[in-house]
């Protein structure tokens, strides 16, 4: 059987040490409404908070994972007005975020 191709793109949001838990709370509700609803580009989605013991998140909280099945479909995800206007309600709360993107090996 052959081997479905799967792009992932990995966020990772610092947030400002003053962002209120209510407009952290607006933000991921934000983008899962953005990755389930308005981009169905978007083949699947996950995310969740740090629960690592290490101490080596660097104050990375939050991790949100988008499944693509190709790099076009990524690319019309981060083109899209909809990916815009959130980027534009989490920039005033965002430390600093780190985005990745490779392709699944098994």
């Amino acid at each position: 059987m052959a081997e479905t191709k799967q792009l992932r793109h990995v966020v990772l949001f610092k947030f400002k040490e003053n962002t209120p838990p209510a407009d952290i709370s607006h933000i991921e509700d934000e983008f899962r409404t953005l990755a389930t609803v308005k981009i169905p580009e978007i083949k699947a989605y996950e995310w969740g908070t740090n629960v690592s013991k290490e101490n080596l998140d660097h104050g990375y909280t939050h991790c949100f994972i988008l499944t693509f099945a190709n790099e076009q479909d990524r690319d019309m995800y981060i083109d899209h007005p909809d990916h815009k206007a959130f980027v534009d309600i989490l920039k005033p709360h965002l430390a600093e975020p780190t985005v990745i993107d490779f392709w699944v090996h098994h």
